[in-house]
């Protein structure tokens, strides 16, 4: 599976372009758009480059290689780092990962690592819905982590 699950612009609740990584900086100086990007397990070659197009504190990209962080939320200058564990139900057992946001003014980064069902669906989800993804990257936070926690029920039950 690729380490670039998607990268993509959205303005006024819609996506205008799918981005790579090397342009996302000519994107982020456009006025009402922000990027979406999803990785999936990223090498640190990966990472270093997202730290360097979003300009993201070092630390919290550290955090993000190495995985296995508790669940938190952290502010670093105007963009903020947060990591929720996940959890599938499979047959007869239970699989942990995690997921780290980066979310800024103009941007959210999505880091997936360990067992977690994609995102693909929440992202399609979202697209469908442009009035609610006209809020931005905020509304994107807020449906992954939606579909986060929608999957702890089955686990519960």
């Amino acid at each position: 599976m690729s380490e670039i699950v998607n990268c993509a612009a959205y303005a006024d609740g819609h996506r205008v372009a799918d981005v790579s990584l090397n342009d996302v900086h000519t994107v982020l100086k456009e006025n009402n758009q922000f990027v979406w990007i999803g990785l999936h397990e990223p090498s640190e070659d990966i990472l270093q480059s997202v730290k360097d197009e979003f300009n993201l504190h070092e630390l919290a990209v550290e955090d993000a290689h190495n995985a296995h962080q508790r669940p938190k939320v952290e502010i670093y200058g105007d963009s903020i780092f947060v990591v929720l564990r996940t959890i599938i139900r499979k047959k007869e057992h239970t699989e942990f990962g995690e997921t780290h946001f980066f979310v800024g003014d103009n941007f959210v980064v999505v880091v997936r690592h360990g067992s977690s069902i994609p995102y693909t669906e929440v992202r399609a989800r979202c697209e469908a819905t442009p009035e609610q993804l006209k809020k931005g990257q905020g509304f994107v936070l807020y449906a992954v982590m939606d579909f986060i926690v929608d999957h702890y029920f089955p686990v519960v039950h």
